[in-house]
């Protein structure tokens, strides 16, 4: 049966369009239920005994929620307790046009076999179908398309009833007209909330509905607190004629106080808005996408450098901060007048009991402490004390100090290893979930061999002398190498990447997980792969010994270590050794040695030092920083020791070739691709960033010049102080705190493509396809550019390979954060094992009331402060310029030379801390006198 509808609309050259829409109705669209015999079905989903204890429903029912359901009680739908729902197509749409997270997990509801949901396609089913009525708002004609639905399944099921022992139909909705009209139309409804407190035997779920707009107004005051947030039609005027402005709402981590709207211009004109104290900050809530105006210039302030973290006193710390801000520059400041998008999303933390008994409220707060503290229902709030748990945000009125909103699971005990490590991940929105049936569906089906089809269209080079070079314990590896000498007296060099982007074809459930994940994060024990470990650990790993599908770069190169020749192909290697760096290094070392692994190793390793001297001579930057490595304990996985990691030869020989590798690949895209090369540059500093680094060098006496790459470089090199060798590292690690964060960007989209720390004019990824989606992408634009593969759409996008981009920066920045999260963590373990450690460090940065220091044993970086609540504090005097400060009579600089105590305060389990104290210089009143290290913990180890 065929329903069509005409409508005419406006072309964009002003003329009329008639435009016909087709919409097809069947009768042979199934039920999906175990009890029917009149639908001619292949398969079904809803059971016959649908039985979920109700004292409301005490006969077997199916659920059937209405949009708003679905959006605002995703959690409750999720728990495994419901089961047996009907999901219509109707709504199914609406919630895919509102929320795309929601979809997403709905979607997912629906693949869990053992959750019984259907989809019943009630838009294109002839008895369920209905036209929308004149006068009638979208909105009405969807709700009577539901109960439309509701009614047909009810009078379909009836039919059976002789064999379903009463089974009925349940329309959830907390829309009170739609309840109404469903009612007189002779349907069995609830609200949500009615029917989730009836459900026997499982009150906690009562903890996880989200808050209806009744349920809020119960909870918030009669005074109103905040302004009222304009409607969004107001804001979108505001903003086009100038009056507002957009941006994205990023709190402070150390003032509750204070946040900055980041507001996005043309090109890289960007401006920062300064929004200071509760009333002009307005419930927005870190990265939420908020519209600001800007308040009269008198009116503004400087960023204030108090740390207040929020504990609900509000005046006072909003006057110790307009005090603290009235000295330093001021800023553009402004005020939070609506809400454009709110970015909640499900937060970690730990629940503040109330201490009033038998109260049901409690305050919780988040592990970000960007994020304000949300006041939750619950009735398990003991069971929850001292857990890790996550709850969602429902709203935040006007009347209220703080957000409402609800529980969502528990995550495990506060401190416990696991618990931790899932919050870590929770908290980078590093996606760690395992990875799906439909994902796994796309892999090789094993036993895999390489085809004689593969073989035709690729380049045998198993008889090499390839061999790979990595850290100890990888087995994800992405790179190999070779060097041979030719007849000609030339070098041949290759770089051979596994083929990663021949298993995963584009579009597919796999490609799609993999771009998402965008990269591998690599946590202290543990790695979360991008793609499952058949591919990163096994068919596409370069092991040793064994037949692998590679990328091949081979260049012919004279013994200047100039290139004369670069090809790209398809290949297939045979690794003749899978090495660690320290063992590539001792066969290079070894004069004992002469076979082909080593002499490839030796010819590698003198091209490199020769083009890493030439990099460097072009202006590459050499900088530092110091990365950390544990010993695990065997039994238990905690820390027994930490190392800062040492590099060696080998280290420089591997990440040379890789980048010449990435360079030659960069520049063969870009000339094929112009407009939608995926390329990596790394944006120049602004000169005040290095306005710490100069003043730091200067109150040494060296003189560092920042004008350049190749300027900056040659300072770094020549930056020595007699008697201090470990200056130039301090300057190094420095220095690298003054770049930018180096980007994945679309060619067709950008004109400055410089890399500035290779000093490199063009440059992307292609070397790390394992762990890398932007390397696959890198694979599948050479592949195509040599013949080798064909294209798609999606490739030749530069929109969307620009979004895919902004994808890809985010998950690259989140696992670094979470990479680091992870390393403070252990770091915590390993100290608290060891009681309070000595130890000698450098002061990194001079603070108004602390000194930063590192300890280059640990790698490790903590704060010295010199003010505290319960002592009197010392004189204290801060210089900007130098920066400098004195303490008493003793005046700290940069990469001063300090002795301190280092220990773990978790006097507060959710924010534990490494603390430092210091020893020497002794200062009276300041110093603590040199602890004994032989703590209990080190005591019980000797005597074991």
């Amino acid at each position: 049966m065929l329903k069509s509808k005409t409508f005419v609309k406006k072309t964009r050259s002003g003329g009329v369009m008639k435009v016909v829409r087709e919409h097809y109705l069947r009768d042979d669209i199934w039920c999906g239920s175990e009890v029917c015999t009149e639908c001619k079905q292949e398969s079904t989903v809803l059971q016959k005994d649908a039985c979920m204890e109700s004292s409301l429903c005490s006969y077997p029912h199916y659920l059937v929620p209405d949009t708003n359901v679905v959006l605002h009680q995703i959690d409750i739908l999720e728990d495994p307790v419901i089961c047996n729902v009907i999901i219509l197509q109707t709504v199914l749409q609406e919630v895919r046009h509102r929320s795309a997270p929601v979809y997403k997990r709905l979607k997912d509801i629906i693949h869990e076999k053992e959750k019984h949901f259907y989809t019943f396609t009630n838009e294109h089913h002839r008895d369920t179908f209905i036209e929308r009525e004149p006068g009638e708002s979208a909105n009405d004609r969807n709700d009577r398309a539901i109960r439309v639905a509701v009614k047909w399944y009810s009078q379909h099921l009836k039919t059976f009833e002789s064999d379903t022992d009463g089974l009925k139909v349940v329309l959830l909705t907390n829309d009170q007209g739609n309840k109404q009209k469903a009612q007189d139309n002779g349907l069995l409804v609830y609200k949500c909330e009615e029917y989730v407190k009836s459900l026997i035997a499982n009150p906690e779920l009562v903890d996880r509905l989200a808050l209806s707009s009744d349920d809020k107004s119960e909870i918030t005051s009669s005074k109103v607190l905040f302004p009222e947030h304009f409607p969004l039609s107001r804001i979108q005027t505001g903003i086009k004629s100038g009056s507002f402005l957009q941006g994205t709402f990023r709190a402070s981590r150390d003032n509750y106080l204070e946040a900055t709207v980041f507001v996005q211009g043309e090109g890289e004109d960007s401006t920062e808005v300064l929004i200071q104290g509760l009333q002009n900050l307005n419930r927005a809530v870190h990265q939420d996408v908020v519209a600001v105006q800007l308040l009269p210039r008198s009116e503004w302030v400087a960023p204030s450098s108090v740390v207040l973290q929020d504990e609900g006193t509000g005046k006072d710390d909003e006057d110790q901060l307009r005090t603290a801000a009235a000295e330093a520059a001021r800023k553009p400041t402004g005020k939070v007048v609506g809400v454009i998008k709110r970015n909640w999303r499900p937060f970690c933390g730990m629940l503040n009991v109330s201490q009033i008994k038998e109260s049901t409220r409690h305050l919780f707060t988040p592990a970000d402490r960007r994020i304000p503290r949300i006041r939750i229902e619950t009735r398990q709030a003991s069971t929850l004390a001292g857990q890790r748990i996550m709850v969602a945000i429902d709203g935040w009125p006007k009347d209220s100090r703080y957000p409402n909103g609800h529980f969502v699971r528990s995550l495990g005990g506060a401190g416990e290893k696991e618990t931790e490590e899932e919050v870590l991940l929770l908290e980078h929105d590093v996606p760690h979930q395992a990875f799906s049936q439909a994902v796994l569906s796309f892999l090789p089906k094993m036993p895999w061999a390489i085809t004689p089809e593969d073989m035709m269209k690729r380049e045998d080079l198993r008889p090499l002398t390839v061999c790979s070079v990595d850290p100890p314990g990888c087995t994800d590896i992405d790179d190999a190498l070779h060097c041979r000498e030719l007849e000609n007296g030339n070098l041949e060099v290759g770089v051979h990447i596994a083929d990663v982007s021949h298993f995963i074809r584009p579009g597919n459930a796999l490609d799609k997980e993999a771009a998402n994940r965008g990269t591998t994060v690599y946590l202290c024990g543990k790695r979360i792969d991008m793609v499952p470990e058949l591919l990163s650990s096994n068919l596409c790993s370069l092991r040793s010994n064994v037949d692998r599908l590679a990328f091949s770069c081979i260049w012919e190169i004279n013994h200047k270590a100039e290139i004369l020749k670069t090809r790209f192909t398809k290949s297939v290697i045979n690794s003749k050794a899978s090495l660690t760096y320290a063992e590539a290094q001792m066969r290079i070392d070894d004069t004992n040695k002469n076979d082909d692994i080593t002499k490839s190793l030796r010819g590698l390793n003198k091209l490199a030092k020769i083009l890493k001297r030439q990099r460097i001579e072009k202006g590459a930057l050499t900088l530092s920083s110091l990365e950390v490595r544990f010993h695990m304990d065997s039994e238990t996985h905690d820390p027994i020791d930490l190392q800062t990691k040492e590099l060696m030869e080998t280290n420089s020989m591997v990440e040379e070739f890789m980048l010449l590798a990435n360079i030659s690949v960069a520049q063969k895209i870009y000339d094929e691709f112009p407009e939608c090369a995926l390329l990596r540059k790394h944006p120049a500093p602004p000169p005040s960033n290095y306005d710490i680094l100069i003043k730091a060098a200067k109150s040494k006496e060296v003189e560092v010049h920042t004008d350049s790459a190749k300027a900056l470089a040659d300072s770094l090199d020549a930056a020595k102080v007699d008697g201090f060798p470990y200056f130039n590292t301090l300057l190094r690690i420095l220095a690298t705190r003054c770049m930018m964060q180096a980007v994945y960007f679309c060619s067709g989209m950008d004109s400055d493509f410089h890399h500035y720390g290779l000093a490199s004019p063009i440059y992307t990824h292609f070397t790390s396809p394992i762990r890398r989606y932007a390397d696959i992408i890198v694979h599948r634009l050479l592949a195509v550019a040599i013949g080798a593969d064909t294209t798609y759409p999606d490739l030749m996008d530069k929109h969307k390979q620009s979004a895919l981009c902004n994808n890809l920066n985010y998950r690259h920045k989140m696992s670094q954060y979470a990479q680091r999260a992870s390393v403070a963590f252990h770091t915590q373990l390993f100290f608290k094992s060891r009681g309070i450690l000595n130890e000698e460090g450098f002061i990194l940065f001079v603070r108004k009331n602390a000194i930063i220091v590192l300890i280059p044993k640990f790698g490790l970086e903590g704060t010295v402060f010199f003010d505290s609540k319960d002592k009197v504090s010392p004189n204290i005097v801060f210089e900007e310029e130098g920066p400098t400060l004195s303490v008493e009579q003793h005046k700290f600089h940069i990469f001063d030379k300090v002795k301190v105590t280092i220990s773990l305060d978790d006097s507060n389990i959710q924010h534990q801390k490494i603390r430092m104290a210091l020893i020497e210089p002794v200062i009276p009143g300041v110093s603590v006198p040199a602890p004994d290290t032989e703590t209990p913990a080190k005591k019980q180890k000797l005597d074991r």
